[in-house]
C-alpha cells in the first residue's frame, strides 16, 4: 500500500506532531509529512519539523483582511502537497465552513475532553470543577461544528484526588500522544474512515458514537 500523504497544522509548540514525526520514524505510520503549516512564526513546532527535515510554511493569519482570505491561502499552500490527511495539531484558528468541506472526511483534530463534554476551552479546569471522575482526549473528524465532528478514537483516564487542573493536562498530553499517531496509524492504512453516512468506520464496522475506546496499558 502507497504511503499516504500528511500535512500537519500547528500554532505552537507541535508536541503532538513530534509524536507523530516519531510514530512514522519507528514504522507505526505507514505515511509521510509533506508539509508543517503553522499561523505564527517562531513557534517550536516549525523546529521540529526541520529537524525532521519537514518543509515549513507560514501563513499569517494578521496578513489578511478576513478568515475566508487566510483560509483560501491556507488551502492553495496545502493542496499544492496532495495530502490525503490534514491534521490539526494545536492549531488556534477556528475554520471557515469551506475550508472544512474541502477537506471533508480527511481533517483530523484532537481534543483534551470526553467530547462532546467541554468543547472549547479550560476543559481540565472544568472537568475538576464538575466533579467528574473521569477525563480525558478525543480525536475526532472535523466538520463545521467547532469540536463537534464524528467521534474516532477517545482515551479516558480516571481523576484523581491530587490532580489539578495542570497535573490533569500534563497526564492528557500524555494519551494525546498515544491515540493521535493511532488515529494516523489506521487512516494510513485505510482502516478509519468516515463514510457519507457520516458514522465512523474502524475495519468496516460502525464505531459508537463515543468513538473506540482505547485502555491505557
Amino acid at each position: 500500500m502507497a504511503e499516504k500523504s500528511i500535512v500537519v497544522l500547528i500554532s505552537g509548540s507541535g508536541s503532538n506532531l513530534q509524536a507523530i514525526i516519531d510514530a512514522i520514524a519507528s514504522g507505526q505510520i505507514n505515511g509521510r509529512i509533506a508539509a508543517v503549516l503553522s499561523n505564527k512564526e517562531g513557534v517550536f513546532g516549525l523546529e521540529r519539523a526541520q529537524k525532521a527535515g519537514i518543509p515549513q510554511i507560514v501563513i499569517s493569519h494578521k496578513d489578511f483582511d478576513d478568515r475566508e482570505s487566510f483560509d483560501a491561502a491556507m488551502m492553495q499552500s496545502i493542496d499544492a502537497h496532495n495530502p490525503d490527511l490534514i491534521v490539526l495539531a494545536g492549531f488556534m484558528r477556528i475554520l471557515t465552513p469551506e475550508f472544512v468541506r474541502h477537506y471533508q472526511g480527511r481533517m483530523f483534530n484532537i481534543h483534551p475532553s470526553l467530547l462532546p463534554k467541554y468543547k472549547g476551552l479550560h476543559t481540565h479546569q472544568r472537568a475538576l470543577e464538575a466533579g467528574d471522575k473521569q477525563h480525558g482526549c478525543t480525536v475526532h473528524f472535523v466538520t463545521e461544528e467547532l469540536d463537534g465532528g464524528p467521534l474516532a478514537i477517545q482515551a479516558p483516564i480516571d481523576i484523581l484526588a491530587t490532580d489539578c487542573a495542570d497535573s490533569l493536562q500534563q497526564r492528557i498530553h500524555r494519551s494525546e500522544h498515544q491515540i493521535y499517531p493511532l488515529a494516523v496509524e489506521w487512516f494510513c492504512a485505510d482502516r478509519l474512515t468516515l463514510p457519507v453516512s457520516g458514522t465512523v468506520q474502524l475495519d468496516g464496522d460502525n464505531l459508537p458514537p463515543e468513538g473506540y475506546q482505547f485502555t491505557q496499558e
